[in-house]
């Protein structure tokens, strides 16, 4: 019989074998279940045969104060909750740090189960550096946010995590190829499931890679941080303008613009200053 307290229990992502046998133990144990979405975490039981002959509560962010506080009454009377998100690990952009300020201010017991988390899993499979990260959660969905959070995000010396949904995904890309189009871009999906896929690339590549095929699924994008070799723009307008003097401008601005992983336009643009304003 569990200690009464709160669990922290990370669910699988994808393969359902990711679940650890404490994982298991505690939600067959566990006296009630905080479950981001009850009719998800009911499947999930069913899926791995455990009994769903146990109190199912949902924690979601428009009932979380109600919540919170029915969680902090049921563990002082003596029941063990265990609480879990749709999938992965609680607490990472999901409801749930003010339940556990909550219990620590109360004296209650907290303890965490760990396991699967999206966040971690795409770092390992993007080639990326992981000396340093910073995770920037789920990217905003109107067009003026995205812009204003890219921005933002643009000067810090990390590798930045995302989490985006995959019909945004296109436009996403595109902002970031616009403010940081020298950086190297890491697209995970699927993650532990049959169709598990790492695309990187700068954000241009990949945006003419998703001309051809259609992405599903979960998006975990990442950012690297700024390369030490990038080009000051003395270094390219001086190539660029030596370019000129034996290509045409499109030859010119589409070597530079490739080999220096530019915008075309800025480029161009350069170009047209320098054809205009011969040294």
């Amino acid at each position: 019989m569990l200690k009464s307290g709160l669990y922290i229990v990370a669910t699988p992502i994808g393969n359902l074998k990711d679940l650890s046998e404490r994982a298991k133990e505690i939600l067959t144990q566990a006296d009630v279940i905080a479950a981001e979405d009850t009719r998800v975490t009911k499947k999930l039981f069913s899926l791995l045969g455990l009994s769903l002959n146990k109190s199912f509560l949902a924690y979601e962010d428009h009932l979380e104060q109600e919540r919170l506080n029915d969680i902090i009454e049921l563990i002082k009377e003596g029941n063990s909750v265990a609480l879990v998100s749709d999938a992965g690990s609680p607490l990472i952009s999901d409801p749930g740090y003010k339940l556990v300020r909550a219990c620590r201010g109360e004296g209650l017991y907290v303890t965490t189960v760990p396991g699967a988390c999206a966040v971690i899993c795409a770092l390992q499979l993007s080639g990326l550096p992981t000396n340093r990260f910073m995770f920037a959660g789920f990217i905003p969905n109107k067009d003026k946010a995205r812009f204003d959070l890219f921005s933002e995000l643009k000067d810090i010396n990390t590798t930045l995590v995302l989490y985006e949904t995959a019909l945004r995904l296109e436009k996403s890309l595109k902002v970031i190829n616009d403010i940081m189009p020298q950086r190297e871009v890491a697209v995970v999906r699927e993650i532990s499931k049959l169709y598990e896929e790492c695309l990187s690339g700068y954000a241009g590549e990949l945006l003419s890679e998703l001309k051809e095929r259609t992405i599903k699924g979960e998006i975990v994008l990442m950012i690297a941080p700024p390369a030490q070799t990038e080009p000051q723009a003395f270094e390219w307008e001086e190539l660029l303008r030596e370019e000129l003097q034996k290509s045409s401008v499109k030859e010119a601005v589409k070597k530079i613009a490739e080999t220096y992983h530019l915008k075309r336009n800025d480029v161009y643009a350069k170009a047209l200053e320098f054809k205009n304003k011969p040294l």
